[in-house]
């Protein structure tokens, strides 16, 4: 009930405070666009919201690591809860979802979305595209695009509908996710109540997956599917998943990884190592080619997305590697060397080989982590040392951790943690905040806390052990 009453009051706060569409077009008739004024109240009350609601999901931690857990069945009756009044209103903490919209129109009107930007488009839907990204290709692989493209010719200029539609594609990838979840994890020796609990419940998936209708979780959702079909022994139907996953984002073609690992275990009692090594790769990787293939036949987007996956990171990101390049930068022109323009470029690289090397170290040790826990730590260090960082990147390993790593590993008492941090880190009409934004959502914050220590939902839980890590 913490958890509901704190995932209403996002909802409402967003009606002034979300990442409204420009236009005045979600509902004119009730006019909502007024409540624009009232955005210091709907940060107040967002904020009130995700601090009870991040409370309530600590405290189903314990629950879920006490004497008395409750069943999968039950957390997903409280996932879908919280979720249902997210699903219910406009978008928080990102505008992306209309760049999907923008970038499906573009492909309905055939033009090329990896040559071009919004801005080619024109229409209504370019000025709900943030200006830093209406002239920037998209990363994004043709699966997606079809999905977008399809949400975009349906709604046509109808913003509202085509956000709830992306919304529906997205909440199709979450629906993917839980069911498979549960699965993956007893394959890995993990309780599924404690997988859901951090692999779906965590405020990350309901602000980003559900509110902000993120294509990762269709990337997620498939991942999941691939290593679960995978765990079971099928292994097409793994390769085709994952390689699906990989046509929304690219970083979840490291899951292959897993399928060509297993698919030569499987082969092994009748070949040699190397050769059930090499037929396992080679049935992988031709599933693979023959998907994208037909995939990029379908969708009629050709194979730019390639080429666009180097499509520009904007300097002000706050990745770590880019946090860094920038303090370098400044320390080199303040020195008057000619090498301060190269300082954000080189550190990228830095952390593009750092998280080489890390991955490297997992897979290394697959033995004692096994294969889901490793490829989840690989793609965790590919979001946090990659030149781009979003709080919902975090997800991409944070998933697989869920599923295979140790419940009482450090590894997961971090990865709560950070999906803590991360749930303030963007603000939720998508935009950079002002002093007087950030006051109000400090008020509203503050103001959770003594319905977090009055509330007495979880007087039964004192006692139990800590949090569900």
């Amino acid at each position: 009930m913490l958890g509901l009453v704190g995932s209403v009051a996002l909802a409402g706060g967003g009606l002034a405070a979300g990442a409204l569409p420009v236009r005045d077009t979600l509902a004119p008739a009730l006019g909502l666009g007024e409540l624009r004024q009232y955005q210091s109240l709907g940060l107040v009350g967002a904020y009130f919201g995700l601090a009870l609601l991040a409370a309530a999901w600590w405290r189903l931690g314990r629950a879920v690591r006490g004497a008395e857990p409750p069943s999968p069945r039950g957390l997903l009756v409280v996932l879908a809860a919280w979720a249902l009044p997210l699903v219910a209103m406009p978008p928080l903490f990102s505008r992306d979802v209309y760049s999907y919209l923008a970038q499906g129109a573009m492909v309905t009107a055939g033009l090329d979305v990896y040559q071009a930007g919004p801005s080619a488009l024109g229409g209504p839907l370019l000025a709900e595209v943030p200006a830093i990204w209406q002239h920037t290709p998209t990363p994004y692989g043709p699966a997606f695009l079809s999905l977008a493209a399809g949400v975009s010719g349906f709604t046509t200029t109808d913003v509202p509908l085509g956000v709830f539609g992306m919304r529906a594609v997205a909440l199709a990838g979450v629906v993917l996710l839980i069911v498979c979840l549960p699965r993956l994890a007893r394959t890995c020796g993990v309780d599924p109540a404690a997988a859901l609990w951090l692999g779906a419940l965590n405020p990350l998936v309901l602000l980003h997956l559900v509110s902000g209708a993120h294509n990762d979780a269709v990337m997620l959702g498939l991942l999941i599917a691939g290593l679960t079909a995978a765990a079971a022994g099928r292994f097409t139907l793994a390769a085709v998943a994952i390689t699906l996953a990989c046509l929304v984002k690219a970083p979840a073609a490291l899951g292959l990884v897993v399928v060509v690992w297993l698919w030569q275990r499987s082969l092994r009692p009748a070949l040699s190592r190397p050769v059930a090594t090499l037929r396992a790769l080679a049935l992988t990787v031709g599933l693979a080619v023959a998907t994208t293939a037909l995939i990029t036949a379908v969708t009629g987007t050709g194979y730019g997305w390639v080429r666009s996956l180097a499509t520009p990171i904007s300097a002000h990101n706050w990745s770590l590697s880019s946090t860094v390049g920038r303090i370098t930068r400044n320390l080199l022109e303040s020195a008057g060397s000619d090498l301060a323009a190269s300082a954000i470029p080189a550190w990228r690289w830095i952390g593009l080989v750092a998280a080489a090397v890390a991955t490297l170290l997992a897979w290394h040790h697959r033995s004692r982590l096994g294969l889901v826990y490793a490829l989840g730590l690989s793609l965790t260090a590919l979001a946090l040392l990659g030149p781009a960082l979003r709080p919902w990147y975090l997800l991409w390993g944070l998933v697989p951790i869920a599923a295979a790593a140790p419940p009482d590993g450090r590894v997961r008492r971090w990865t709560a943690l950070a999906c803590l941090a991360l749930t303030v880190t963007v603000f939720p009409n998508g935009f950079t905040p002002s002093a007087d934004e950030l006051a109000a959502a400090l008020t509203g914050a503050l103001l959770a806390v003594p319905v977090v220590f009055l509330s007495t939902g979880d007087i039964a839980l004192r006692g139990t052990e800590p949090a569900a890590w």
